[in-house]
C-alpha cells in the first residue's frame, strides 16, 4: 500500500508479544508506519490528542486499563480517529457492544491476518466520513453565503427598483409639466389672437359710437349709445385680462418697494375683503426692490386677496407676507421660478384649499369653480401672465379644507446703467412742409375699418393723413414720398408685423417717428423696435381722447428738423 505520509498507529497493548506479533503484521502495510505503543490510561490520555494519529489500536482487557473506557476516552478527546479493538478475549456480544459506543471494527487475535485489511478499510471509511463531514461544512458555509448574497442581490434589486420608479416618477413629472407648459403656451397664442382680433373689432365698434355720439341728439339713443359704450370698455377689459394671461399686455417695469405697496393698500383690501375676514400683514425687513409694473402688483396682490376672501365663505383669517428669496431648485412646474434671487409677497387663506383636480388648471383661462356670474376664470390666468412676463413665479401650497398659500416670486431689481441716447441725423423737409401747414401723418394697419377710425379722429383733430393697408405699402409710400411727420403703426399684421415695419424704418428714415397703435405687442419686440414706454404705445379700442393726446406728444417730442431726410438707399449710393 502507497500512502503519500507515514501511517502513524497509536496502540494499546500490554503484552510484548502480542505487541510483536501485531507489529509484525502492520508492517504488510508498508515501510511507511509509525507505531506509538502505550499501557496505562495516563500515556493513552497523552496521546489522543487530535491530528497526532491517523488510527487506534486496543486490546479490550488491561491490568490497570480497559478498551471499553480507552474508547471512552478517545471519543471524547478524538473522536475523528478510527478506532479498532484488536483482542483475544473479545466475544461476538462484547464487539457488537464495542461497535455500539464508537468503535469502528475489531479483529480477534486468532485472525490476527485481518488485521492489515481492517485498518485500510478503518482509515477508507474514516475518510470518507472526513470527506463528508468537509462536504457538509462546504454545504452549510455555501448555504450561508448563498443566503448572504441571496439578501445582496434582493437589497441591489430592491434599491435598482426603487431607481427606476423614482426615475419613471420623475420622468412622468417632467412629461406632466411639459404637458401643462405647451397646454398653455398654446392657449396664451390663441388667446393673444383672439384679443388681438377682438381689439380690432372693438375699435370700430367705440369708434363708430364716438362719432354716432356726434350726430344723436335724442335722449333715447344716447342712452343706447352709452350701454354701447360701456359694453365695448367691458370687452377692452376681458381682453386686457386675456393679454395678461398670454403675456401681451404691456408693463413698465421700475424698482418698487413691496412693502409700501402692500402696506398702501391696506384700506383697499379692508373695504374689499370685508369685516368676516381678518387681515394680517408681516412685511420683511431690509426687503430688496422688486423690478416689477406697480400698478400690475397691486392689480396682482388684490386678485388673489379677493380670491381667498371668496374660498372662506364662513370667515377666517387673510396672511399677506413679503420675504428675500434664493431659488437654487430648477422648476418642477411651468409656474416655478427659475433659480435666482426674487422678492416675495405671499397671500394665504384659512379656506376651502384646492384639490389636486383644481390645482392642475387653476391657471387656465375661463376655469373657475365658481358659480355662474361669480366669476370670470382670468383672474389666477392674469396673475399667471403678469408674474411669467416680468421674469418671476408662482408657488401654490394647498391643503383641502385648510387653506392655500399662493407665493408671487418677482424679480429683484438691480442697479443698471442709463442706456446712451441715440444721436440724431439731420433731416430737411422744410419744402414739403411749409410753415404753418398740417402735420402729415401715415397710418398702417391691415384692417379697413380700424383704419378708418383711426384716420377719421386724426383728421378731425386737425392732421393730414395718408393711409397704408400693410408694412410693405408704408415702406414704398415712404419711398415715393418720406416727408412724414408721424408713422402711426399697427403692431399685428400680416407678412411684416409692426415691429418689423419699424426696426426698418429706423434703418431708412431714422428721425421719422413711430407711434405703435395695437391690441396686443410683444414688448421685447417693441422695444427693439424702438417704442418708448407707454407714451409710445396706443392700446386698441382707443380711450378718451388717448390716441390724440399721444400723437401731439410724439410730434411735439419730434420736431421736423430742416435738413433733408437721408433715406437708407440714398445713404449707400
Amino acid at each position: 500500500m502507497d500512502v503519500a505520509a507515514p501511517l502513524r498507529i497509536l496502540h494499546l497493548e500490554d503484552s510484548d508479544l502480542d505487541a510483536e506479533l501485531i507489529e509484525a503484521e502492520l508492517d504488510r502495510l508498508g515501510p511507511a508506519v509509525r507505531i506509538v505503543r502505550v499501557m496505562s490510561r495516563e500515556a493513552f490520555a497523552a496521546e489522543a490528542v487530535p491530528g497526532r494519529h491517523d488510527l487506534i489500536l486496543a486490546d479490550y482487557v488491561l491490568p490497570t486499563f480497559d478498551g471499553i473506557s480507552a474508547l471512552g476516552l478517545a471519543s471524547g478527546q478524538c473522536p475523528d480517529i478510527p478506532f479498532v479493538f484488536c483482542s483475544g478475549t473479545l466475544g461476538e456480544d462484547v464487539a457488537v457492544e464495542a461497535l455500539k459506543n464508537g468503535a469502528t471494527d475489531y479483529v480477534t487475535k486468532q485472525r490476527i491476518d485481518r488485521l492489515p485489511r481492517t485498518i485500510v478499510r478503518a482509515l477508507a471509511e474514516a475518510r470518507i466520513r472526513a470527506e463528508k463531514r468537509a462536504a457538509e461544512a462546504a454545504l452549510q458555509a455555501l448555504n450561508r453565503t448563498l443566503e448572504a448574497r441571496v439578501a445582496e442581490r434582493t437589497r441591489e434589486l430592491a434599491e435598482a427598483n426603487a431607481a427606476l420608479e423614482a426615475q419613471i416618477e420623475e420622468r412622468e413629472r417632467v412629461e406632466e409639466a411639459l404637458r401643462l407648459a405647451q397646454r398653455l403656451e398654446a392657449v396664451g397664442q390663441l388667446t393673444s389672437g383672439v384679443a388681438h382680433d377682438f381689439n380690432n373689432l372693438l375699435t370700430v365698434i367705440a369708434g363708430n359710437i364716438e362719432f354716432l355720439e356726434r350726430a344723436v341728439t335724442d335722449e333715447r339713443s344716447k342712452r343706447r349709445l352709452d350701454m354701447m359704450r360701456g359694453a365695448a370698455a367691458r370687452g377692452a377689459n376681458l381682453t386686457a385680462q386675456l393679454l395678461a394671461f398670454s403675456r401681451r399686455q404691456r408693463l413698465e417695469p421700475t424698482p418698487v418697494s413691496l412693502n409700501r405697496t402692500v402696506a398702501s393698500m391696506h384700506d383697499l383690501l379692508t373695504s374689499s375683503i370685508g369685516g368676516a375676514v381678518r387681515i394680517e400683514i408681516a412685511l420683511h425687513e431690509g426687503l430688496w426692490p422688486a423690478l416689477v409694473d406697480a400698478t400690475q402688483v397691486e392689480l396682482v396682490i388684490l386678485n388673489l386677496a379677493i380670491n381667498a376672501r371668496d374660498a372662506m365663505a364662513v370667515g377666517g383669517r387673510l396672511t399677506i407676507e413679503t420675504a428675500n428669496m434664493t431659488v437654487g431648485a430648477p422648476p418642477t412646474r411651468p409656474e416655478h421660478p427659475q433659480p435666482g434671487a426674487y422678492v416675495m409677497v405671499s397671500v394665504s387663506d384659512t379656506g376651502t384649499g384646492m384639490p389636486p383636480e383644481v390645482l392642475a388648471r387653476v391657471f387656465e383661462p375661463f376655469f373657475t369653480t365658481k358659480a355662474v356670474g361669480k366669476g370670470s376664470g382670468l383672474g389666477l390666468a392674469q396673475v399667471y401672465g403678469f408674474v411669467k412676463q416680468s421674469g418671476g413665479g408662482i408657488r401654490i401650497d394647498t391643503v383641502p379644507g385648510e387653506g392655500t398659500s399662493i407665493k408671487v416670486y418677482l424679480p429683484r431689481a438691480e442697479e443698471a446703467g442709463a442706456a446712451a441716447p441715440v444721436p440724431d441725423a439731420e433731416i430737411d423737409c422744410a419744402r414739403a412742409h411749409p410753415p404753418g401747414a398740417q402735420p402729415a401723418l401715415l397710418i398702417v394697419d391691415d384692417d379697413g375699418g380700424v383704419r378708418e377710425v383711426t384716420a377719421t379722429r386724426l383728421v378731425e383733430a386737425g392732421y393730414h393723413v395718408r393711409e397704408a393697408a400693410s408694412g410693405l405699402q408704408a415702406l414704398a409710400a415712404l419711398e415715393a414720398d418720406p416727408c412724414v411727420d408721424l408713422v402711426v403703426l399697427d403692431f399685428a399684421m400680416p407678412g411684416m408685423n409692426g415691429a418689423e415695419v419699424a426696426i426698418e424704418l429706423r434703418k431708412r428714415w431714422p428721425h421719422v417717428p413711430v407711434l405703435f397703435v395695437t391690441g396686443y405687442a410683444d414688448t421685447a419686440a417693441l422695444s427693439q423696435a424702438g417704442a418708448l414706454g407707454a407714451e409710445g404705445i396706443v392700446q386698441k379700442p382707443f380711450r378718451d381722447g388717448e390716441l390724440e393726446r399721444k400723437v401731439a406728444a410724439t410730434l411735439a417730442a419730434h420736431p421736423v428738423p430742416r435738413l433733408r431726410l437721408v433715406s437708407h438707399r440714398d445713404r449707400s449710393a
